[in-house]
């Protein structure tokens, strides 16, 4: 506050420096002065409690420095850790990352990307599963794991890549009647890759494979029908599992251990996705990790790039194969 009980204003900040106003407008724009100046102004604006109004100014330029992230949750650690990861690089760009969260509800979805355009931010990343979602020409968007249209960028893992990788993994550790199991949206997306890659994997090595999968409003209610119905006197049908995420991995474990069905002597498991537990470095199950970091720094960068830049509709980054214990 100023002697007058208001809010300090940059023209206080020049007369306590005794500098002009051009010069404290430079300084809190990032234009060099000398190293006095830049030194005078910032210790008066300190004295004064001054602070720049970052999206006052973004307006004026019409560029906010914010990044809208919209997801279905933050309760899922995929999404949690994109979210962090988007964050993390979004502040080493000098950009400020606006959170919003849809509950997979199309509806919500639009309404999110409705607000963010209101406030004007620069950019917006998202996971969408509204295939009619509408987003201003003008406002630069990316999109992760499910293509939106020619014009949008998606990024994502090599989905077909590691449906193969855990055909590949399950076989050379012995298995020989392999099972996918999934939940899928209406929504294509590119982690129906995943079942592609692992049953043409099996085809060319003539292993038996099954494809189950359900859609969202059935969940996991069904995929434990299935596998109830594929025990049959304390054995399973199966010797080896690639499940569509880590999370349907450790409920199918959990389910199969409480019907006496032992992982991994008696069925083998791979999930997707390398989510680890607590942050710390144990996978829950043997997993084909995906390059989460990566792909949100891809996904920043490509936002905030040129324009002009011609970037392919689908970039698609490395995944890799670890064993969590639920493998032999």
């Amino acid at each position: 506050m100023n002697n007058n009980g208001k809010q300090p204003t940059m023209k206080d900040v020049a007369r306590l420096a005794g500098v002009s106003l051009g010069t404290v407008s430079k300084v809190f724009n990032g234009i060099p002065v000398g190293d006095e100046y830049k030194s005078k102004v910032e210790a008066a604006a300190k004295a004064l409690g001054y602070q720049v109004n970052v999206y006052a100014r973004g307006l004026r330029a019409n560029k906010t420095r914010t990044v809208a992230v919209i997801l279905p949750n933050v309760i899922n650690p995929f999404f949690s850790n994109m979210a962090d990861y988007c964050c993390r690089r979004l502040s080493e760009r000098g950009y400020r990352m606006l959170l919003a969260t849809t509950s997979f509800d199309p509806h919500t979805e639009q309404a999110c990307v409705d607000m963010v355009q209101q406030n004007k931010v620069d950019g917006i990343i998202a996971i969408t599963y509204n295939p009619d979602l509408e987003v201003n020409e003008d406002i630069p968007f990316v999109i992760i794991d499910r293509k939106f249209n020619s014009n949008v960028t998606c990024i994502s893992s090599d989905n077909y890549t590691g449906g193969q990788l855990a055909a590949e993994k399950l076989i050379e550790k012995g298995c020989k009647n392999l099972l996918f199991i999934g939940i899928s949206s209406h929504v294509p997306g590119e982690a129906d890759k995943r079942s592609i890659g692992f049953e043409a994997y099996c085809n060319a090595h003539s292993v038996k494979c099954t494809v189950h999968k359900v859609w969202d409003e059935d969940g996991i209610d069904e995929i434990f029908s299935f596998l109830e119905k594929s025990i049959s006197k304390n054995k399973f049908k199966y010797d080896g599992i690639f499940c569509a995420t880590d999370a349907l991995a450790v409920q199918t474990i959990d389910y199969l251990s409480k019907a006496s069905i032992s992982v991994p002597d008696d069925v083998q498991i791979i999930g997707y996705d390398g989510i680890k537990i607590f942050g710390l470095d144990k996978y829950p199950c043997s997993t084909i990790e995906q390059p989460l970091e990566q792909m949100a720094i891809t996904a920043v960068d490509v936002l905030l790039g040129d324009k002009d830049s011609n970037h392919p509709a689908l970039i698609c980054l490395p995944v890799e194969y670890h064993d969590g214990g639920t493998t032999k």
